[in-house]
This record gives structure tokens, sequence and C-alpha cells, in this order.
């Protein structure tokens, strides 16, 4: 839960146009914007879920609320 790799999304962003999915690492809210910023196209996360860390609709919110669309 240290975040997701921000430099391999970035690399990845840079080389590839292809849509673009983040996975692993997410710890906090602020760790979704991160992934979203260095150009992940949608992201995963399972644990944080799993474990009560926070609920997806928590994160959903988060998200809407710093104006990302969100299904």
């Amino acid at each position: 839960r240290a975040g997701y790799d921000i430099e391999m999304i970035s690399l990845a962003r840079r080389h590839c146009r292809t849509p673009l999915i983040a996975s692993g690492g997410a710890g906090s809210l602020n760790d979704f914007e991160k992934a979203i910023a260095a150009g992940a196209d949608a992201l995963l996360a399972a644990s944080i879920f799993h474990f009560g860390v926070f609920r997806i609709g928590a994160v959903k919110e988060h998200l809407r609320n710093s104006g990302y669309i969100i299904r």
C-alpha cells in the first residue's frame, strides 16, 4: 500500500497510447489521483477494499469531488 508505481505509469504513458490500467499499491485516496495524473486511464484496487481500509463508494466520492468522471 505504498502507492501506485508513478514512475512506471509515466514511463508507460510516454511510450504507449493504448489505454493504460494501473494496478496495485493504492493505500490512500490521494494515490488514486496521483496515478491518474501520471497518465493512467483506469485504476485497479483490491486489498484496500477487502481489508476495509476504504469503501468503494468513498474512493468514488473522493475522485468525483476532485473533478474526475467516475462510473
